[in-house]
């Protein structure tokens, strides 16, 4: 793989642990255990049976807690000091050949997560304020099909799978944005005579 393909790989990686840090550690580790892939050394840590095992009940546990209005959110703000650090070091990791983990690379992949997780927690905020819970469960699934989805066409398609995900991402900010002035726009001032 070219540093290129990694360095796609990499921020992908990121971006996917905003939203989803354990079962992106899960998928990649899965995924490097089973042979599916060639995991560069540093990545190699996520196939260890420990991490597979405390990744795999944390995601199962995100699943249940990600369906529930409120809990989410709650769930959204404990995961900050997950999902950013995971991010972190899914982005250096990859780009790592000899196992050392860039502190470039760790900062981007550090950011792009924050980014990620702030979409969805603000649009997971958002949404907890209509009164039903099927939006929130829509909103849960999709985000858990979109992540599965680019872990297994990562690899292959890393700068097509990005770009779509990025591209979601920004639709969403600016439905976010959206939503947030129609919510809170000023109301006019009465004309003082």
């Amino acid at each position: 793989m070219t540093e290129a393909h990694l360095f796609a790989v990499g921020v992908l990686l990121a971006w996917l642990a905003g939203i989803r840090a354990y079962l992106t550690v899960f998928g990649v580790g899965l995924a490097g255990a089973m042979g599916w892939l060639d995991l560069p050394p540093a990545l190699e840590a996520t196939t260890s049976p420990w991490v597979l095992g405390v990744s795999g009940v944390l995601a199962v546990a995100e699943f249940f807690a990600d369906k529930i209005p409120g809990v989410d959110s709650a769930w959204d703000l404990l995961q900050t000091l997950a999902r950013v650090p995971a991010g972190a070091f899914l982005a250096a990791a990859a780009l790592s050949p000899d196992g050392e983990l860039g502190a470039g690379m760790l900062a981007a992949g550090a950011g792009v997560a924050l980014t990620s997780h702030a979409v969805k927690a603000g649009s997971r905020a958002l949404l907890n304020t209509s009164p039903e819970p099927f939006s929130n469960w829509t909103a849960s699934s999709a985000e858990d099909v979109v992540v599965v989805g680019a872990l297994g066409l990562a690899w292959s398609y890393p700068w097509a799978i990005l770009g779509l995900v990025v591209a979601i991402g920004v639709g969403l900010l600016l439905v976010l944005w959206w939503v947030w002035r129609r919510l809170f726009r000023r109301a006019p001032r009465p004309a003082t005579g």
